[in-house]
Protein backbone atom coordinates (compact mmCIF):
# COMPACT_ATOMS: atom_id res chain seq x y z
CA UNK A 1 0.00 0.00 0.00
CA UNK A 2 1.29 3.29 -1.11
CA UNK A 3 0.00 6.36 0.83
CA UNK A 4 0.11 9.88 -0.89
CA UNK A 5 -0.67 12.90 2.31
CA UNK A 6 -1.52 16.47 0.12
CA UNK A 7 -1.32 19.71 2.48
CA UNK A 8 -2.27 23.06 0.51
CA UNK A 9 -0.22 25.07 3.42
CA UNK A 10 3.58 24.55 3.76
CA UNK A 11 4.26 23.07 7.24
CA UNK A 12 7.34 24.05 9.58
CA UNK A 13 9.65 20.01 9.78
CA UNK A 14 8.96 19.81 13.51
CA UNK A 15 5.30 19.85 12.54
CA UNK A 16 4.99 17.26 9.64
CA UNK A 17 4.60 13.73 11.78
CA UNK A 18 2.60 14.96 14.50
CA UNK A 19 0.39 16.67 12.08
CA UNK A 20 0.22 13.26 9.88
CA UNK A 21 -0.18 11.30 13.28
CA UNK A 22 -3.49 13.38 13.77
CA UNK A 23 -4.77 13.19 10.00
CA UNK A 24 -4.28 9.30 9.70
CA UNK A 25 -5.42 8.79 13.63
CA UNK A 26 -6.16 4.85 13.71
CA UNK A 27 -7.94 4.30 10.17
CA UNK A 28 -4.66 2.23 8.75
CA UNK A 29 -3.68 -0.24 11.84
CA UNK A 30 -2.88 -3.63 10.08
CA UNK A 31 -2.24 -2.03 6.72
CA UNK A 32 0.76 -2.66 5.15
CA UNK A 33 2.33 0.90 4.33
CA UNK A 34 4.85 0.52 1.93
CA UNK A 35 5.59 4.15 1.31
CA UNK A 36 4.32 7.31 2.65
CA UNK A 37 4.64 10.78 0.65
CA UNK A 38 3.64 13.89 2.47
CA UNK A 39 3.41 16.85 -0.50
CA UNK A 40 2.73 19.95 1.37
CA UNK A 41 2.44 23.84 0.13
CA UNK A 42 1.18 23.34 -2.63
CA UNK A 43 0.17 26.06 -4.57
CA UNK A 44 -1.69 27.17 -8.47
CA UNK A 45 2.00 27.65 -9.23
CA UNK A 46 3.52 24.61 -7.55
CA UNK A 47 0.85 21.96 -8.11
CA UNK A 48 2.02 20.43 -11.05
CA UNK A 49 5.13 20.39 -10.22
CA UNK A 50 4.71 18.74 -7.22
CA UNK A 51 2.57 16.21 -8.79
CA UNK A 52 5.09 15.51 -11.14
CA UNK A 53 7.30 14.94 -8.15
CA UNK A 54 4.88 12.40 -6.98
CA UNK A 55 4.58 10.26 -10.01
CA UNK A 56 7.76 9.84 -10.78
CA UNK A 57 8.76 8.82 -7.30
CA UNK A 58 5.74 6.50 -7.97
CA UNK A 59 7.34 4.83 -10.53
CA UNK A 60 10.92 4.39 -9.25
CA UNK A 61 9.69 2.65 -6.77
CA UNK A 62 11.94 -0.38 -6.09
CA UNK A 63 9.47 -3.73 -7.22
CA UNK A 64 11.07 -5.75 -4.72
CA UNK A 65 9.02 -3.48 -1.85
CA UNK A 66 6.26 -5.53 -2.69
CA UNK A 67 8.29 -8.94 -3.13
CA UNK A 68 7.66 -11.98 -0.77
CA UNK A 69 11.03 -12.57 1.55
CA UNK A 70 12.00 -15.61 2.97
CA UNK A 71 14.77 -15.37 5.45
CA UNK A 72 17.27 -18.21 5.24
CA UNK A 73 19.39 -19.20 8.41
CA UNK A 74 22.19 -22.19 8.46
CA UNK A 75 23.28 -24.09 11.39
CA UNK A 76 26.73 -26.18 10.64
CA UNK A 77 27.86 -27.42 14.27
CA UNK A 78 26.65 -28.82 17.27
CA UNK A 79 23.35 -27.16 18.96
CA UNK A 80 24.93 -24.86 21.78
CA UNK A 81 23.85 -21.23 22.92
CA UNK A 82 25.48 -19.46 20.50
CA UNK A 83 23.40 -21.79 17.68
CA UNK A 84 20.21 -20.79 20.42
CA UNK A 85 21.15 -16.99 19.88
CA UNK A 86 21.51 -17.05 16.40
CA UNK A 87 18.88 -18.13 15.30
CA UNK A 88 16.81 -16.53 17.66
CA UNK A 89 17.86 -13.36 16.41
CA UNK A 90 16.66 -15.15 12.69
CA UNK A 91 13.29 -15.54 14.33
CA UNK A 92 13.01 -11.83 15.13
CA UNK A 93 14.14 -10.07 11.96
CA UNK A 94 11.91 -12.68 9.97
CA UNK A 95 9.00 -11.37 12.28
CA UNK A 96 9.65 -7.24 11.60
CA UNK A 97 9.99 -8.25 8.45
CA UNK A 98 7.20 -9.75 8.13
CA UNK A 99 8.38 -12.45 6.37
CA UNK A 100 6.59 -15.11 4.40
CA UNK A 101 8.98 -18.14 5.31
CA UNK A 102 11.82 -19.00 7.51
CA UNK A 103 14.30 -21.55 6.12
CA UNK A 104 16.57 -23.10 8.57
CA UNK A 105 18.87 -25.23 6.42
CA UNK A 106 20.38 -27.34 9.52
CA UNK A 107 23.69 -30.15 9.61
CA UNK A 108 23.98 -31.16 13.18
CA UNK A 109 25.35 -34.40 15.15
CA UNK A 110 23.17 -32.80 18.08
CA UNK A 111 24.16 -30.33 20.74
CA UNK A 112 22.82 -29.01 24.47
CA UNK A 113 19.38 -30.00 25.48
CA UNK A 114 19.18 -26.41 26.95
CA UNK A 115 19.71 -24.45 23.93
CA UNK A 116 17.43 -27.05 21.97
CA UNK A 117 14.97 -26.09 23.75
CA UNK A 118 15.38 -22.39 23.64
CA UNK A 119 15.40 -22.50 19.39
CA UNK A 120 12.14 -24.97 19.80
CA UNK A 121 10.24 -22.63 21.99
CA UNK A 122 10.99 -19.93 19.54
CA UNK A 123 9.69 -21.96 16.80
CA UNK A 124 6.58 -22.72 17.92
CA UNK A 125 6.05 -19.35 19.42
CA UNK A 126 6.87 -17.84 15.72
CA UNK A 127 3.85 -15.87 13.57
CA UNK A 128 6.28 -16.62 10.67
CA UNK A 129 6.46 -20.35 9.70
CA UNK A 130 9.75 -22.56 10.34
CA UNK A 131 10.93 -24.75 7.68
CA UNK A 132 14.29 -26.72 8.73
CA UNK A 133 15.70 -28.20 5.69
CA UNK A 134 18.72 -30.57 6.59
CA UNK A 135 20.92 -30.07 3.41
CA UNK A 136 23.11 -30.76 1.41
CA UNK A 137 23.76 -34.08 0.91
CA UNK A 138 25.55 -35.85 3.81
CA UNK A 139 24.41 -33.87 6.07
CA UNK A 140 22.65 -34.89 9.03
CA UNK A 141 20.00 -33.89 11.68
CA UNK A 142 20.77 -36.52 14.72
CA UNK A 143 20.05 -36.11 18.27
CA UNK A 144 18.90 -32.42 18.82
CA UNK A 145 18.70 -31.96 15.34
CA UNK A 146 15.90 -34.46 15.00
CA UNK A 147 13.75 -32.64 17.92
CA UNK A 148 14.03 -29.07 16.04
CA UNK A 149 13.07 -31.14 13.01
CA UNK A 150 9.77 -32.29 14.46
CA UNK A 151 9.36 -29.04 15.67
CA UNK A 152 9.15 -27.00 12.63
CA UNK A 153 6.63 -26.23 10.76
CA UNK A 154 7.81 -27.68 7.55
CA UNK A 155 10.40 -30.60 8.02
CA UNK A 156 12.23 -31.29 4.59
CA UNK A 157 15.21 -33.50 3.68
CA UNK A 158 17.69 -33.36 0.59
CA UNK A 159 18.56 -36.56 -0.76
CA UNK A 160 21.87 -38.67 0.80
CA UNK A 161 20.41 -37.39 4.34
CA UNK A 162 19.65 -38.40 7.64
CA UNK A 163 17.85 -37.88 11.22
CA UNK A 164 17.32 -39.59 14.15
CA UNK A 165 19.35 -41.23 16.96
CA UNK A 166 17.52 -38.53 20.10
CA UNK A 167 18.51 -40.67 22.86
CA UNK A 168 18.88 -38.15 25.79
CA UNK A 169 22.53 -37.63 27.40
CA UNK A 170 23.52 -36.20 30.86
CA UNK A 171 24.65 -32.33 30.94
CA UNK A 172 26.68 -31.72 33.56
CA UNK A 173 29.18 -33.13 36.37
CA UNK A 174 29.19 -36.84 36.69
CA UNK A 175 29.03 -39.67 34.06
CA UNK A 176 25.98 -40.31 31.46
CA UNK A 177 22.58 -40.53 31.21
CA UNK A 178 20.30 -42.13 28.76
CA UNK A 179 23.01 -44.00 27.36
CA UNK A 180 21.43 -47.30 25.13
CA UNK A 181 21.22 -49.85 27.34
CA UNK A 182 23.52 -53.22 25.98
CA UNK A 183 20.41 -55.43 26.69
CA UNK A 184 17.89 -56.75 24.03
CA UNK A 185 14.64 -55.42 23.74
CA UNK A 186 11.97 -57.52 25.49
CA UNK A 187 8.84 -56.79 23.27
CA UNK A 188 10.82 -56.53 19.85
CA UNK A 189 10.20 -53.23 19.54
CA UNK A 190 10.79 -50.96 22.72
CA UNK A 191 14.48 -50.96 24.19
CA UNK A 192 14.67 -51.74 28.12
CA UNK A 193 14.85 -48.48 29.95
CA UNK A 194 18.57 -47.89 31.45
CA UNK A 195 19.07 -48.51 35.23
CA UNK A 196 19.16 -45.98 37.33
CA UNK A 197 15.76 -43.25 38.39
CA UNK A 198 17.86 -40.58 36.60
CA UNK A 199 18.42 -41.96 33.31
CA UNK A 200 14.55 -43.65 33.46
CA UNK A 201 13.14 -40.27 33.58
CA UNK A 202 15.30 -38.47 30.98
CA UNK A 203 14.57 -41.33 28.51
CA UNK A 204 10.76 -40.90 29.37
CA UNK A 205 10.62 -37.22 29.23
CA UNK A 206 12.59 -37.11 26.16
CA UNK A 207 10.11 -39.45 24.53
CA UNK A 208 7.05 -37.68 26.16
CA UNK A 209 8.58 -34.26 24.39
CA UNK A 210 9.58 -35.70 20.89
CA UNK A 211 6.02 -37.63 20.87
CA UNK A 212 4.58 -34.32 21.86
CA UNK A 213 5.97 -32.16 18.67
CA UNK A 214 5.16 -35.22 16.68
CA UNK A 215 1.23 -34.84 17.53
CA UNK A 216 1.26 -31.19 17.34
CA UNK A 217 2.45 -31.21 13.68
CA UNK A 218 0.75 -34.29 12.89
CA UNK A 219 3.88 -36.73 11.87
CA UNK A 220 4.38 -40.03 12.78
CA UNK A 221 4.36 -40.84 16.58
CA UNK A 222 5.19 -44.15 16.53
CA UNK A 223 8.93 -43.68 15.16
CA UNK A 224 9.41 -41.08 18.20
CA UNK A 225 9.92 -43.86 20.54
CA UNK A 226 12.34 -45.78 18.50
CA UNK A 227 14.34 -42.82 18.02
CA UNK A 228 14.68 -41.95 22.14
CA UNK A 229 14.52 -45.73 23.31
CA UNK A 230 16.50 -47.07 20.60
CA UNK A 231 19.08 -44.38 18.88
CA UNK A 232 17.23 -45.66 15.68
CA UNK A 233 17.80 -43.42 12.65
CA UNK A 234 16.38 -43.18 9.50
CA UNK A 235 17.65 -41.85 5.68
CA UNK A 236 15.55 -39.41 3.53
CA UNK A 237 13.76 -41.79 1.58
CA UNK A 238 12.56 -43.60 4.52
CA UNK A 239 11.76 -40.53 6.47
CA UNK A 240 9.41 -39.24 4.09
CA UNK A 241 7.88 -43.11 3.36
CA UNK A 242 6.50 -42.62 7.48
CA UNK A 243 5.38 -39.78 7.08
CA UNK A 244 8.26 -38.55 10.01
CA UNK A 245 9.17 -35.70 7.31
CA UNK A 246 7.16 -33.49 4.76
CA UNK A 247 9.09 -33.74 1.84
CA UNK A 248 12.56 -34.51 -0.37
CA UNK A 249 14.10 -31.31 -2.11
CA UNK A 250 17.33 -31.18 -3.70
CA UNK A 251 18.22 -27.62 -3.35
CA UNK A 252 16.69 -24.42 -1.52
CA UNK A 253 14.85 -23.09 -4.69
CA UNK A 254 12.89 -26.92 -5.17
CA UNK A 255 11.89 -26.66 -1.54
CA UNK A 256 10.58 -22.75 -2.29
CA UNK A 257 8.59 -24.41 -5.41
CA UNK A 258 7.08 -27.34 -3.74
CA UNK A 259 6.16 -25.34 -0.70
CA UNK A 260 4.70 -22.39 -2.56
CA UNK A 261 0.47 -22.56 -2.07
CA UNK A 262 1.29 -24.75 0.85
CA UNK A 263 -1.23 -24.69 3.86
CA UNK A 264 0.55 -24.67 7.47
CA UNK A 265 -0.68 -23.82 10.83
CA UNK A 266 0.92 -21.22 12.86
CA UNK A 267 -0.37 -20.98 16.11
CA UNK A 268 -4.43 -21.47 15.79
CA UNK A 269 -4.52 -20.39 12.17
CA UNK A 270 -4.12 -21.70 8.82
CA UNK A 271 -1.31 -19.76 6.33
CA UNK A 272 -0.89 -20.24 2.50
CA UNK A 273 2.34 -19.99 1.35
CA UNK A 274 2.72 -17.38 -1.74
CA UNK A 275 6.23 -18.53 -2.19
CA UNK A 276 6.72 -17.69 -5.82
CA UNK A 277 9.35 -14.95 -7.08
CA UNK A 278 9.96 -14.81 -3.18
CA UNK A 279 13.44 -12.65 -2.16
CA UNK A 280 15.62 -14.81 -0.38
CA UNK A 281 17.47 -13.38 2.46
CA UNK A 282 20.54 -14.80 4.51
CA UNK A 283 20.98 -14.15 8.03
CA UNK A 284 24.71 -13.95 8.72
CA UNK A 285 26.02 -14.67 12.30
CA UNK A 286 27.15 -11.55 14.05
CA UNK A 287 30.44 -10.94 16.33
CA UNK A 288 28.61 -11.82 19.23
CA UNK A 289 27.36 -15.07 18.23
CA UNK A 290 31.24 -15.71 16.55
CA UNK A 291 32.86 -15.08 19.56
CA UNK A 292 30.34 -17.22 21.58
CA UNK A 293 30.30 -20.21 19.40
CA UNK A 294 34.11 -20.47 19.63
CA UNK A 295 34.36 -19.71 23.18
CA UNK A 296 31.86 -22.99 23.32
CA UNK A 297 33.87 -25.05 21.91
CA UNK A 298 35.75 -27.38 23.95
CA UNK A 299 38.93 -27.20 22.19
CA UNK A 300 38.83 -23.43 22.59
CA UNK A 301 37.70 -23.76 26.19
CA UNK A 302 40.88 -25.87 26.93
CA UNK A 303 42.93 -23.02 25.56
CA UNK A 304 41.62 -20.24 27.24
CA UNK A 305 42.27 -22.13 30.39
CA UNK A 306 45.99 -23.13 30.18
CA UNK A 307 46.04 -18.96 28.77
CA UNK A 308 44.50 -18.32 32.11
CA UNK A 309 46.70 -20.68 34.16
CA UNK A 310 49.79 -19.73 32.77
CA UNK A 311 49.08 -15.82 33.04
CA UNK A 312 48.62 -16.28 36.62
CA UNK A 313 51.52 -18.60 37.32
CA UNK A 314 53.73 -15.96 35.39
CA UNK A 315 52.28 -12.90 37.25
CA UNK A 316 52.79 -14.30 40.44
CA UNK A 317 56.20 -15.42 40.28
CA UNK A 318 57.08 -12.13 38.34
CA UNK A 319 55.15 -9.43 39.42
CA UNK A 320 55.56 -6.68 37.27
CA UNK A 321 52.92 -4.24 34.92
CA UNK A 322 49.90 -6.96 35.75
CA UNK A 323 49.47 -7.56 31.93
CA UNK A 324 50.20 -11.24 32.31
CA UNK A 325 48.07 -11.36 35.14
CA UNK A 326 45.14 -9.35 33.52
CA UNK A 327 45.11 -11.52 30.17
CA UNK A 328 45.09 -14.64 32.51
CA UNK A 329 41.90 -13.36 34.51
CA UNK A 330 40.39 -12.64 31.51
CA UNK A 331 40.84 -16.08 29.65
CA UNK A 332 40.00 -17.79 32.95
CA UNK A 333 36.95 -16.30 33.38
CA UNK A 334 36.04 -16.81 30.17
CA UNK A 335 37.21 -20.37 30.25
CA UNK A 336 34.92 -21.00 33.28
CA UNK A 337 32.03 -19.63 31.12
CA UNK A 338 31.99 -22.26 28.66
CA UNK A 339 32.86 -25.04 30.88
CA UNK A 340 29.68 -24.11 32.45
CA UNK A 341 27.52 -24.50 29.25
CA UNK A 342 29.27 -27.93 28.59
CA UNK A 343 28.84 -31.66 29.99
CA UNK A 344 31.98 -31.47 32.43
CA UNK A 345 33.13 -35.28 33.98
CA UNK A 346 34.35 -34.71 37.31
CA UNK A 347 37.04 -36.52 37.54
CA UNK A 348 38.85 -35.41 34.33
CA UNK A 349 38.73 -31.72 35.74
CA UNK A 350 40.42 -33.41 39.02
CA UNK A 351 42.97 -34.92 36.75
CA UNK A 352 43.30 -32.13 34.32
CA UNK A 353 43.93 -29.97 37.99
CA UNK A 354 46.73 -32.46 38.64
CA UNK A 355 48.11 -32.74 35.63
CA UNK A 356 48.92 -28.79 35.73
CA UNK A 357 50.42 -28.66 38.99
CA UNK A 358 52.72 -31.16 38.68
CA UNK A 359 53.85 -29.44 35.52
CA UNK A 360 54.09 -26.61 37.52
CA UNK A 361 55.93 -28.27 40.54
CA UNK A 362 58.65 -29.71 38.22
CA UNK A 363 60.36 -26.36 37.97
CA UNK A 364 60.97 -26.04 41.35
CA UNK A 365 61.54 -29.47 42.82
CA UNK A 366 64.49 -31.34 41.90
CA UNK A 367 62.43 -34.27 40.50
CA UNK A 368 64.63 -35.61 37.15
CA UNK A 369 61.69 -35.25 35.24
CA UNK A 370 58.94 -37.31 37.65
CA UNK A 371 56.81 -35.07 37.97
CA UNK A 372 57.14 -33.54 34.55
CA UNK A 373 56.17 -36.85 32.95
CA UNK A 374 53.36 -37.87 35.74
CA UNK A 375 51.72 -34.27 34.83
CA UNK A 376 51.95 -34.28 31.30
CA UNK A 377 50.36 -38.05 31.50
CA UNK A 378 47.72 -36.21 33.92
CA UNK A 379 46.80 -33.45 31.51
CA UNK A 380 46.55 -35.97 28.48
CA UNK A 381 44.04 -37.95 30.69
CA UNK A 382 42.19 -35.28 31.99
CA UNK A 383 41.46 -33.46 29.22
CA UNK A 384 40.51 -36.23 27.55
CA UNK A 385 37.75 -37.14 30.54
CA UNK A 386 36.62 -33.41 30.65
CA UNK A 387 34.21 -33.51 28.19
CA UNK A 388 31.75 -36.12 27.70
CA UNK A 389 32.87 -38.08 24.67
CA UNK A 390 29.64 -39.47 24.07
CA UNK A 391 27.79 -36.41 23.23
CA UNK A 392 28.08 -35.34 19.61
CA UNK A 393 30.07 -32.66 18.33
CA UNK A 394 31.89 -31.73 21.91
CA UNK A 395 34.78 -33.92 22.03
CA UNK A 396 38.36 -32.64 22.84
CA UNK A 397 40.41 -34.33 19.48
CA UNK A 398 43.46 -36.43 20.85
CA UNK A 399 45.43 -34.64 18.12
CA UNK A 400 44.66 -31.16 19.88
CA UNK A 401 44.98 -32.44 23.29
CA UNK A 402 49.03 -34.16 23.04
CA UNK A 403 50.96 -31.01 21.50
CA UNK A 404 48.91 -28.48 24.09
CA UNK A 405 50.22 -31.04 26.58
CA UNK A 406 53.79 -30.75 25.73
CA UNK A 407 53.29 -27.12 24.56
CA UNK A 408 52.17 -26.71 28.30
CA UNK A 409 54.89 -28.60 29.98
CA UNK A 410 57.65 -25.92 28.34
CA UNK A 411 55.89 -23.30 29.02
CA UNK A 412 55.43 -23.75 32.62
CA UNK A 413 59.41 -25.00 32.96
CA UNK A 414 60.09 -21.74 31.51
CA UNK A 415 58.17 -19.93 33.87
CA UNK A 416 59.78 -21.33 36.25
CA UNK A 417 63.03 -21.10 35.13
CA UNK A 418 62.87 -16.97 34.55
CA UNK A 419 60.87 -16.77 38.22
CA UNK A 420 64.03 -18.76 39.81
CA UNK A 421 66.35 -16.72 37.93
CA UNK A 422 64.70 -13.34 39.02
CA UNK A 423 65.09 -14.72 42.61
CA UNK A 424 68.66 -15.16 42.28
CA UNK A 425 69.30 -11.71 41.02
CA UNK A 426 70.91 -9.34 43.70
CA UNK A 427 68.44 -6.46 44.78
CA UNK A 428 68.17 -3.33 42.72
CA UNK A 429 67.06 -0.93 45.33
CA UNK A 430 66.71 -0.54 49.10
CA UNK A 431 69.17 -0.94 51.91
CA UNK A 432 70.25 -4.18 50.88
CA UNK A 433 71.39 -2.69 47.22
CA UNK A 434 73.38 -0.38 49.38
CA UNK A 435 75.88 -3.05 50.91
CA UNK A 436 78.85 -3.63 48.28
CA UNK A 437 78.53 0.07 47.01
CA UNK A 438 81.57 2.28 47.05
CA UNK A 439 81.82 5.91 49.17
CA UNK A 440 83.66 8.86 48.84
CA UNK A 441 85.25 10.58 51.89
CA UNK A 442 84.39 14.69 51.89
CA UNK A 443 86.30 15.34 54.75
CA UNK A 444 89.13 13.68 57.26
CA UNK A 445 87.88 12.00 60.02
CA UNK A 446 88.76 9.36 62.49
CA UNK A 447 86.00 8.00 63.41
CA UNK A 448 82.69 9.51 61.84
CA UNK A 449 82.02 12.10 59.12
CA UNK A 450 80.62 12.76 55.87
CA UNK A 451 80.94 10.57 52.63
CA UNK A 452 79.04 11.00 48.93
CA UNK A 453 77.62 7.66 48.54
CA UNK A 454 75.17 6.87 45.29
CA UNK A 455 74.87 10.75 44.87
CA UNK A 456 73.65 11.65 48.05
CA UNK A 457 75.65 12.80 51.30
CA UNK A 458 75.73 10.28 53.88
CA UNK A 459 77.17 10.17 57.89
CA UNK A 460 79.76 7.01 57.84
CA UNK A 461 81.38 5.50 60.72
CA UNK A 462 84.91 4.09 59.50
CA UNK A 463 86.83 1.76 62.30
CA UNK A 464 90.02 3.33 61.04
CA UNK A 465 91.20 6.74 59.65
CA UNK A 466 89.98 8.39 56.14
CA UNK A 467 91.31 11.04 54.18
CA UNK A 468 89.37 13.26 52.04
CA UNK A 469 88.56 11.80 48.32
CA UNK A 470 89.55 8.33 49.78
CA UNK A 471 87.32 5.79 48.50
CA UNK A 472 85.39 3.05 50.72
CA UNK A 473 83.21 -0.08 50.70
CA UNK A 474 79.84 -0.05 52.69
CA UNK A 475 79.84 -3.13 54.66
CA UNK A 476 76.79 -1.80 56.04
CA UNK A 477 73.83 0.33 57.21
CA UNK A 478 72.14 0.97 60.27
CA UNK A 479 69.51 3.62 59.90
CA UNK A 480 70.97 6.47 58.48
CA UNK A 481 74.70 5.84 58.86
CA UNK A 482 76.74 3.88 56.49
CA UNK A 483 79.25 1.62 58.17
CA UNK A 484 82.21 1.65 56.00
CA UNK A 485 85.64 0.22 55.36
CA UNK A 486 88.56 1.61 52.92
CA UNK A 487 89.40 0.44 50.03
CA UNK A 488 92.60 -1.28 49.99
CA UNK A 489 95.15 -0.58 47.02
CA UNK A 490 94.43 -2.45 44.00
CA UNK A 491 90.69 -2.90 44.81
CA UNK A 492 88.39 -2.99 42.34
CA UNK A 493 85.74 -0.51 43.17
Amino acid sequence: MILCVFYPTPLPTRLRARKLREDLGCSLWGAKVVCVMVIHGLSEKGTMKRLLYCAAALLLLPLTAFARTVVVTEIRNAISPASAAYFLRALDEARQAEAELLVLKLDTPGGLDSAMRDMIRGILASPVPVATYVAPAGARAASAGTYILYASHVAAMAPGTNLGAATPVAIGIGGEAGKPSAEKPEDGKDRALPGSAMEKKAVQDAAAYLRSLAQLRGRNTEWTEQAVRQAASLSAEDAAKLKVVDLIATDLPDLLRQLDGRSVGVGENKRVLSLADATTVTVEHNWKERLLAAVADPNIALILMMLGIYGLLFEFYTPGFGVAGIIGAISLLLALYALAMLPINAVGALLLLVGIGLMAAEAFVPSFGALGIGGVAAFIAGSLMLIDANIPGLEVSLAFVVPLATVSALVLLGIGTFAMRARRRPPASGVEAMVGGTAEALEDFEREGWVRAFGERWRARSATAMSRGARARIVAVEGLTLVVQPERKGEES
